[in-house]
């Protein structure tokens, strides 16, 4: 089986400035490891594509701690072999999420916030 070590992409909804009615979305990174379930490369020919698609389908079973377990529901992404990947599904497990991942995930880098990436001990 192999390892999993990488950041997972967390939506977070904030109003700024604080009291002006404003919402912004952002992306919280947190860095976690785990193991690799399953893993398949998949292309997808369309006609109204000249590219076709990449898709995956990969199964990350990731160390939970306590934002994690509290936040899946929010998860967004993973980044795996390089590329951040959407994640289609999280599935609480004991101590553990595992995570399905699809098509490249395509968020906007500009909502990232720079400096929010935690340690995955927090």
């Amino acid at each position: 089986m192999a390892k999993y070590h990488g950041n997972i992409g967390f939506r977070s909804v904030s109003e700024y400035p604080a009291d002006s009615g404003i919402w912004k979305e952002t992306i919280v990174k947190k860095d976690y490891s785990g193991d690799v379930l399953d893993d398949t490369r998949r292309v997808v020919m369309t006609t109204d594509s000249v590219n076709p698609d990449l898709n995956i389908t990969v199964r990350i079973s990731i160390v939970a701690n306590k934002y994690a377990m509290e936040n899946f529901h929010s998860i967004r992404y993973a980044e795996y072999l390089g590329a951040k990947w959407n994640v289609i599904s999280a599935q609480p497990s004991f101590h553990r999420i595992i995570l399905n991942l699809g098509g490249l995930y395509n968020g906007e880098d500009e909502n990232e916030s720079s400096g929010t990436s935690e340690n995955s001990d927090s």
